[in-house]
């Protein structure tokens, strides 16, 4: 059964892992990984953890874990900055092994009630207008598409949620 965890460095060597099988890059974007992260060793694996929950009052980070085994990220980013604007309050990833299973769908859902929780009553998601994977997922929990725009990193497809009151 999966969790959602908050970022630790016990899970290293099983974070490493996921992201090798992403490929080169920094574009899991619910690690919250910077290009100036240096995860390989112990010590800058242990800075970014350190970073990631510095950043706990503006982003809550997740991972989605299985046993010891990561699958994925989650973040929900609290405020509504020009970062927000132009990649959304919710930013997810899967490893590729681990997709096709609903683990998305049921991260998202988990992050939306605390959205929910913590106020927030219109959430912007952006993803890349090629993912349909991510369209579906953002789709199938309530997004309504607004329109697709340049993000500064290209064309983004525009959606806002409106995370559901359980007592309705």
């Amino acid at each position: 059964m999966p969790a959602l965890i908050a970022p630790t460095t016990r899970l290293h060597r099983a974070w490493l892992d996921a992201h090798a099988e992403w490929g080169p890059g920094s574009h899991e974007d619910g690690f919250g990984l910077k290009p100036a992260d240096e995860v390989r060793t112990a010590a800058g694996f242990a800075a970014s953890v350190a970073r990631l929950a510095a950043e706990s009052e503006e982003v809550t980070y997740r991972w989605i874990v299985e046993g010891d085994r990561v699958l994925g990220g989650i973040a929900l980013r609290h405020g509504f900055d020009g970062y927000v604007r132009q990649a959304g309050h919710i930013g997810f990833g899967i490893r590729p092994t681990a997709r096709r299973r609903g683990l998305a769908s049921w991260s998202l859902g988990q992050v939306l009630d605390q959205a929910r929780n913590l106020g927030m009553n219109r959430l912007l998601l952006v993803c890349d207008p090629g993912n349909t994977a991510s369209m579906k997922t953002i789709e199938c929990l309530g997004g309504v598409f607004e329109d697709t725009r340049d993000t500064g990193g290209g064309p983004g497809r525009r959606y806002w949620i409106e995370p559901a009151d359980p007592g309705l």
